[in-house]
């Protein structure tokens, strides 16, 4: 490409950092609410300025060209002071700021999500709001990727250095069961005969709790992995087999919990935190604001009610 002309815009680099990420021009296009016309327009202006090529169009997935990767990290590092120049302007005042990108983990979706977002939107009056929910390892990657601002969910178990983390909840891994099962029996002996239904080791969780049960040498015959908890406690009900569960994943499917029995889990225990992360030095006191916001419709939501239900968990559900 001939030597550069024009100007590097920062709207440039964020087009570039997207096309980076998502490996296509539309993808990146949604990302950003943008045509893909626009994104590709932008692109080409920021390889016209700099006097290389990027990004390889031609390739599906798109792919870097050397320059490209070269120029990826020095495009993040600039993403990032612009955030943080954004931040420590505006979230001095938290009614001024402008938007806010939330990511948090499905176990709240149904209630504490919704009243959060409402308490939020009274005291940042004038932000518009951007929610993903999902994994908890996906939400982590968009917060690093800086598609999000702050997130909520599992972990992380040692906080990275660009991370400032919040802890909100502790919960304890328990056995959901079909009703019955073991009424008057060894537990841990009816779990090792019974077929066990796991939740996805495709998610961190999952992967933990399977762990977990291997390391303490319970395992049960398995011929069901699912990634939806309505689904799981709804095969429980029907009785083909039993799972491990945080309380939270239980409260989640609530019509099927009374067709169940929830029960401790026979071997040490295991949990997880749940936290509200964010970069750090970004927000100043924000998050910490949200948090103080989260404990009580926490404690409202998910603590007082999963102890009503289980109350032999004691501290297995708790506020941080």
């Amino acid at each position: 490409m001939a030597e550069g002309t024009g100007r590097v815009t920062l709207w440039g680099i964020e087009v570039f950092a997207a096309a980076a990420e998502e490996r296509s021009i539309s993808a990146a296009a949604r990302r950003l609410g943008a045509s893909p016309s626009a994104v590709s327009q932008q692109l080409s202006n920021l390889e016209a300025a700099l006097g290389v090529t990027l990004i390889d169009r031609s390739a599906r997935p798109l792919r870097m060209t050397p320059a490209g990767d070269l120029f990826r990290s020095r495009a993040q590092t600039i993403l990032n002071a612009a955030s943080q120049a954004r931040a420590e302007l505006q979230s001095r005042d938290l009614s001024r700021l402008s938007s806010l990108n939330l990511g948090v983990i499905e176990d709240f979706d149904a209630d504490v999500t919704p009243a959060l977002l409402s308490a939020m939107a009274d005291r940042l009056s004038g932000a518009r709001f951007l929610l993903e929910t999902g994994a908890s390892h996906r939400l982590y990657d968009l917060l690093e990727a800086q598609v999000l601002d702050v997130i909520i969910a599992a972990g992380p178990a040692a906080p990275a250095d660009w991370m400032e983390v919040h802890p909100l909840l502790e919960e304890q891994v328990v056995a959901v069961v079909p009703k019955g099962l073991t009424q008057g029996g060894d537990v841990r002996e009816v779990l090792s005969r019974t077929p066990m239904i796991r939740y996805t080791t495709r998610h961190v969780l999952g992967r933990q709790i399977s762990d977990h049960l291997e390391r303490e040498r319970l395992v049960a015959p398995s011929r069901f992995e699912i990634d939806n908890y309505h689904a799981i406690l709804a095969m429980v009900a029907e009785g083909k087999g039993w799972s491990a569960l945080t309380p939270l994943g239980i409260m989640r499917a609530g019509r099927f919990v009374d067709a169940v029995d929830v029960v401790p889990l026979p071997v040490q225990p295991m949990g997880r935190r749940i936290s509200l992360v964010t970069r750090a030095e970004t927000f100043w006191d924000m998050p910490g604001e949200i948090a103080g916001r989260m404990r009580p419709l926490l404690e409202r939501l998910v603590v007082a009610p999963g102890r009503a239900r289980m109350p032999w968990l004691g501290d297995g559900l708790r506020l941080l």
